[in-house]
């Protein structure tokens, strides 16, 4: 039974050919709008999640003042290489510890010029921050205690000084003094809110001290935890120990504030994945739309056929077999559209991910359940038009003209 009702309906399927292609057209354009917002969405937090981590792993970054943002340190104390020292020594389960101190300039080298970002750290910070050398050194102990004129330049600015010549050995112009760069960093590319990783120059702390900033100050520290499992017992101790080296009493609140990078991954993603459902659930009403678009369909087929249903009726045909019939007929409209709808998803989905610059995220469960879903669309929206059509009664429907 099962059987014979699907073949008379794909051979009405196939007498109208082009009002059933009208009519899945609906769920088409809902099922391929869901999958690819979804499917997107997972590509976008994926990214997000890949550029807090290319930040440093397992990282906790310390800065002064009790939250973050412009003028958040002011009047608070800055840290000291007197504090990294304390907490190498006092924290256990600690992979590296950078002090770090920023400012910007424009550095000139030949006849170019370009404005970046200066870091003036130790060797320690290559560690925290997962940083690769693609070509030359890191600085020697001695220039890092002397505060020598070297530096290590990231990608862009290779780029932009230097092009395709060899920078290592050349001389950089910070500033009101020159520096030889030793080393060049692998990119990294873009960071969340689309800050260009690449884009600086690392000096060793003092240089930048005494050259740049004039200043001891250390804006912040950057801690790299051994272990992740590990990264909230040393956030715990490295609270106690700043509150005891900067003298906090005991009903005193914290004048530094320590930011797990795991916090910045999981709020972008949590954002993004807010999106994804808003835009998922947008698309999802043309779904609605599409089956709404099946049961006008199906009304209008039963008024169309009245008489053929009254002939099976009228020769032995059970009103659940003609129930089946139409129902079948509306499940297999949905299902074909769901099924084009997710190949015409993988395709957009592979097109837009790749101009939008994230990663194409396959996920086997949102298309399964597309799938699903547009086949339900056509059990809901074709069963009225079903029913109506197993309850008509035989001797009217074969008056029908």
């Amino acid at each position: 039974m099962l059987w014979n009702s699907l073949l008379l309906a794909l051979r009405s399927i196939r007498r109208n050919l082009l009002r059933s292609f009208l009519t899945v057209l609906g769920v088409v354009i809902g099922v391929s709008a869901v999958v690819t917002m979804v499917t997107l969405g997972q590509g976008a937090t994926a990214a997000v999640r890949s550029q807090i981590a290319s930040l440093g792993s397992n990282l906790l970054q310390v800065r002064p003042g009790q939250r973050l943002g412009p003028g958040a340190s002011f009047g608070v104390p800055a840290f000291t290489e007197a504090d990294v020292a304390a907490i190498e020594a006092q924290i256990a389960g600690l992979r590296a510890v950078a002090p770090e101190s920023r400012s910007t300039a424009t550095v000139v080298a030949g006849a170019r010029n370009w404005t970046t970002s200066l870091i003036g750290t130790t060797n320690a910070h290559f560690d925290t921050s997962d940083w690769q050398l693609a070509a030359g050194r890191r600085f020697e102990e001695t220039e890092e205690r002397a505060g020598a004129a070297v530096c290590v330049i990231g990608a862009t600015v290779q780029r932009e000084l230097f092009g395709s010549t060899d920078p290592l050995g050349q001389r950089l112009r910070v500033r009101g003094f020159s520096c030889e760069i030793v080393g060049v960093l692998q990119p990294k590319g873009q960071a969340a809110m689309g800050l260009d990783q690449d884009d600086l120059v690392v000096l060793p702390l003092r240089t930048l001290q005494r050259r740049v900033t004039g200043t001891t100050r250390v804006q912040t520290l950057l801690v790299s935890v051994r272990d992740e499992g590990g990264i909230e017992r040393a956030k715990a101790a490295l609270t106690e120990l700043l509150r005891e080296r900067r003298k906090l009493g005991e009903h005193d609140e914290d004048n530094f504030n320590v930011l797990d990078t795991r916090q910045i991954a999981d709020t972008l993603s949590g954002t993004t994945q807010v999106m994804t459902l808003l835009l998922g659930a947008v698309a999802a009403v043309s779904l609605l739309v599409g089956g709404i678009g099946i049961m006008n369909i199906m009304l209008v087929s039963v008024t169309e056929r009245t008489r053929e249903i009254g002939v099976r009726l009228a020769i032995g045909a059970l009103e659940r077999e003609v129930l089946l019939q139409f129902l079948i007929e509306a499940v297999v409209l949905a299902a074909l559209g769901g099924a084009v709808g997710v190949l015409l998803a993988a395709a957009a989905s592979v097109g837009l991910a790749r101009a939008m610059g994230v990663p194409f995220q396959f996920n086997p469960g949102i298309n399964l359940l597309a799938l699903a879903f547009s086949a339900a669309i056509g059990v809901i929206f074709g069963y009225f038009p079903a029913r109506n059509a197993a309850r008509l009664d035989p001797i009217e429907a074969l008056r029908h003209e």
